[in-house]
């Protein structure tokens, strides 16, 4: 007898769900050492198996390469974990004597994380890592296209948080995959929180769960290259950030933007980093390839070298080709180098002066990547400071590699692989995603005030600021007080 896969899926689902949830009311009375030792043998076993994971990753999504990967895992793992550490997130996390508040950590409850293919193992350590620090339960639900990686990533992490003394359910997985199933994981009544990295779909699917989600949506970033830049160093970033993994970190650079009188020094830069200018016939081959007829990114891109892409489009390069770049010079929703391009694949526009690149930077953030991330190579700190007021981002990454600026890895923003958007972006949050996003304050405050002093307060006569003709008024003014009067009586009977 065949049994339906979507039941299964479902079934499956709530089950995980129920397992994680009585194991989540045990962790939530642990104390934060003991918390502290399960995250930190779940980090030390991932840090030890890194390369293998990163080796499964790789074969089963055929994304990236296992070199890159296992530097994720690393940073998921090692990096992740000496950031959050020392992190307080049990108890009392503080005392205002002066004010009278206290300030109690609650976790949320279980966490739905929702993984990706194009990072799945280091996206599966990190999300593990942050839930449980912060005294969540987990349950996974792996991209089908990255089920096994995925599957053998929760099953080491889930042995090192037994072993440490965590409580059996704490971490789950769905492994029968459907969307049926995914989408009872999101709108069950027992998932505290949906943790979402993916597709916009994916993530427009867990914000209309009825549960609270916190979504990453796609990037777009635009590099912009100004006139004062250390151009060498520039290129060199934009180039080490754009081929590492084969350019699937959604922080990545997608455009360059230039101004003219830097132009031929910028183009000449790339070159010698073994860039690729595509000729107008190439840019229209290679357009076919990018987005599928729906308008989204074509899955077979993802991930691959630029020569295997060039290939795909019968364009013939270099075997040491590092990235393909299409001169643009108009913006359009429909144009294919405007949007994410999960591959070595940069749109290439030239501007006449900084404020001709800033607008050109906004163009393309309103296609695609709104909320997400841009970066600016520049010494002017002035053009860099009209950059941070205006631009519609959550990350502006100054003189640095965009895939791992925005993540963290070289500046100090919060290390983390899920990266908020902001309401502009369609997210709950523009932060880079910590254990503090996955716990509620509960608030403790003594009363400082008598309802008696309020109700004297109330009877004082409140006197408005100066107007700017001068005049003062009066609320206490009996004439000024009829003047209200009569005009909320009129307002109430038209």
């Amino acid at each position: 007898m065949e049994y339906d896969k979507d039941l299964q899926s479902i079934q499956e689902a709530r089950l995980v769900i129920e397992a994680a949830k009585k194991a989540q009311k045990k962790l939530a009375a642990m104390s934060q050492e003991q918390l502290d030792v399960i995250v930190e043998k779940m980090a030390a076993k991932a840090s030890e198996n890194a390369a293998y994971l990163a080796k499964l990753a790789c074969e089963e999504t055929g994304f990236g390469n296992p070199t890159d990967k296992t530097l994720k895992n690393k940073f998921a793992s090692d990096v992740v974990w000496s950031t959050i550490k020392d992190l307080k997130t049990v108890g009392i996390l503080k005392e205002d004597t002066e004010q009278q508040v206290m300030e109690v950590a609650v976790p949320m409850g279980v966490i739905a994380g929702l993984i990706p293919s194009t990072n799945p193992t280091s996206t599966t350590i990190y999300k593990a890592l942050i839930a449980i620090k912060a005294g969540n339960g987990i349950v996974i639900s792996p991209h089908p296209g990255a089920k096994n990686a995925i599957l053998e990533t929760v099953k080491l992490l889930r042995q090192a948080a037994s072993e440490a003394g965590a409580p059996n359910g704490i971490i789950g997985a769905l492994t029968t995959l459907t969307a049926k199933g995914t989408e009872e994981l999101m709108k069950h009544k027992d998932t505290a929180l949906i943790l979402a990295t993916g597709g916009e779909a994916m993530v427009r699917a867990a914000y209309s769960s009825g549960n609270p989600a916190i979504g990453v949506g796609p990037g777009n970033g635009p590099a912009f290259i100004e006139r004062t830049a250390d151009v060498k160093k520039a290129v060199a970033d934009i180039i080490a950030s754009k081929i590492f993994d084969n350019g699937v970190i959604c922080a990545s650079e997608q455009s360059i933007v230039t101004e003219s009188v830097i132009a031929q020094q910028v183009v000449e830069e790339l070159k010698k980093k073994q860039a690729y200018f595509l000729s107008e016939a190439e840019s229209n081959a290679l357009a076919e390839f990018i987005l599928r007829a729906n308008g989204t990114m074509n899955p077979q891109i993802v991930g691959k070298t630029a020569p295997i892409v060039a290939k795909m489009a019968g364009i013939s390069v270099p075997e040491n080709t590092t990235v393909l770049v299409s001169p643009q010079e108009t913006v359009a929703s429909t144009n294919p180098y405007c949007k994410e391009k999960l591959c070595p694949i940069l749109a290439f526009y030239v501007e006449e002066n900084w404020l001709d690149a800033c607008n050109r930077s906004i163009e393309l953030l309103n296609v695609e990547g709104q909320g997400h991330t841009l970066c600016i190579h520049s010494q002017d700190k002035e053009v860099i400071k009209e950059f941070a007021l205006n631009k519609p981002v959550s990350r502006i990454l100054i003189n640095t590699p965009g895939a791992l600026g925005g993540i963290g890895g070289t500046t100090n923003l919060a290390p983390a692989l899920t990266l908020g958007c902001g309401a502009v972006g369609g997210s709950s949050t523009s932060d880079n995603i910590t254990p503090f996003n996955l716990i509620n304050i509960r608030k403790a405050a003594y009363g400082v005030k008598s309802l008696e002093s309020l109700r004297a307060a109330a009877q004082e006569p409140t006197t408005l600021p100066t107007s700017s003709n001068g005049l003062k008024v009066d609320l206490s003014d009996n004439e000024v007080r009829k003047l209200i009067e009569a005009a909320l009586q009129k307002l109430a009977t038209t």
